[in-house]
């Protein structure tokens, strides 16, 4: 057995193979924001145990929509390779190989929602309340789930001199950089707004909870997530783009836009007319 930056490589009767630190800190990731949705189910006078039983659907509908997400935008360094949607759907092996490319987190948090909507229809659960009592989990999984990205030299941003910076060996520089070695720890960036994401939400959670209406939670989520994402986006080299647009930016804008019109909507207060 050895320790590399990338896993842990094993020899096991003359076979080798590795379990990489990305997939152990993302399940690391699910199952400590599942035990917090836990401690929020039981808060409202749930069955906590009806979490885990949430977190399978949750994972796996989280993986797929990530996995289609990344092969329907990917980013211009893999289109560059002729690794595009169409090599995808031409190349079913690869689609499903997450060694080549990778998730993206706006499918994660769509295909979240979709097995948690088929979660709530099976257990008939409300799931607006059920949303709001994961966006908390949800929020702290991405901050931990995002070091994966820190093990595998993804997620950084433009060059950078800052104290902080971020080293990247020349192989997993983009083309254009290759002579480039500091960059803006992004995934670190995103991880600590999650991080307050999260703490932000709990804190909600308790302090409005007499205005609080059920999928309130999960609207500010969809609030506070995008934005930081939009802004973050700026500092990514290698966004997806669709004819020129970034697809991320644009989604995540649009996201928070609905969120927060659905919250006024919601919670404005009706006129009288006489």
């Amino acid at each position: 057995m050895t320790f590399q930056f990338d896993g842990i490589h094993l020899f096991v009767f003359g076979f080798e193979f590795t379990i990489f630190y990305y997939g152990i800190i993302l399940m690391t990731g699910a199952l400590v924001g599942g035990w917090l949705a836990s401690r929020q189910a039981a808060r409202r006078g749930h069955n906590p145990e009806l979490v885990w039983d949430l977190l399978i659907w949750l994972v796996v509908g989280g993986v797929v929509g990530a996995r289609l997400w990344h092969v329907f935008t990917p980013s211009p360094s893999l289109v560059a390779q002729n690794i595009d949607t169409l090599y995808y759907l031409t190349h079913p092996l690869d689609l499903i190989n997450l060694r080549k490319g990778g998730l993206g987190i706006p499918g994660a948090v769509l295909g979240g929602a979709v097995a948690l909507h088929f979660f709530a229809r099976k257990y008939r659960l409300n799931f607006a309340e059920w949303a709001d009592i994961a966006a908390p989990g949800l929020a702290l999984g991405q901050a931990i789930g995002r070091w994966g990205n820190y093990f595998n030299q993804e997620l950084y941003g433009a060059p950078t001199n800052l104290p902080w910076k971020l080293f990247i060996d020349e192989n997993h520089r983009l083309p254009d950089f290759k002579t480039v070695e500091y960059y803006h720890p992004l995934f670190l960036y995103e991880s600590l707004w999650n991080l307050a994401n999260m703490f932000l939400l709990l804190w909600i959670s308790r302090r409005f909870k007499e205005i609080l209406k059920p999928g309130d939670l999960f609207l500010v989520y969809l609030v506070t997530y995008p934005v930081g994402r939009f802004l973050l986006d700026f500092l990514r080299l290698d966004a997806a783009l669709i004819h020129g647009v970034n697809a991320n930016q644009a989604v995540m804008a649009v996201a928070a836009l609905a969120a927060v019109s659905a919250l006024v909507v919601r919670h404005a207060r009706p006129t009288f007319t006489g």
